[in-house]
């Protein structure tokens, strides 16, 4: 396992500074969850696909990280980020054989430290900088990216659930 700490649920009975805060609590749940999952899965089991699309876990791990650069670098902040789709490769999802869990997991943390950043220092109502992340259309404003970004990791740490299940790993919350 890659951390010990236990994944704590963000319940909604646990009062919160505000909605930046509860939208940290949030995505950092669904990222250490999606972890969690991933470190408990053999080697074999996060390099392989059981789904007829053919996505495997660690590939997830890294196109989550890139979802998250792309809303928040590449879209709110109108950074250019270089590659925005390097989590792609012959229009699927692709990691590279000598990709880590470890390393992703390291990427991905060190990508929710800069998206937490940003929430805690940015207005939710604040309006995305132009540019290619919107393709031609007006920017959203922090709010509506991150509720994308929330049900991003929602639905995906669904699938991971099955998958997981599938192969004797860990399931639900």
């Amino acid at each position: 396992m890659l951390d010990d700490a236990p994944i704590v649920f963000p319940s909604p009975t646990i009062p919160a500074a505000g909605r930046a805060e509860v939208f940290v609590r949030y995505l950092d749940y669904f990222r250490e969850g999606l972890l969690a999952k991933t470190s408990a899965l053999p080697e074999a089991e996060l390099r392989s696909s059981r789904l007829p699309s053919g996505w495997t876990p660690l590939e997830l791990v890294k196109h989550l990280r890139f979802v998250e650069l792309r809303w928040i670098e590449w879209g709110f902040q109108g950074r250019d980020v270089g590659d925005p789709w390097g989590d792609r490769r012959d229009d699927r999802w692709h990691v590279g054989p000598s990709e880590t869990l470890a390393d992703l997991a390291a990427t991905l943390r060190a990508q929710g430290e800069h998206t937490t950043a940003v929430i805690t220092g940015s207005d939710l109502a604040a309006v995305g900088q132009p540019g290619p992340r919107w393709d031609g259309a007006d920017p959203a404003n922090l709010e509506r990216v991150l509720f994308h970004l929330l049900q991003e990791y929602a639905r995906h740490l669904g699938h991971l659930d099955i998958v997981a299940e599938i192969a004797g790993g860990p399931t639900g919350e």
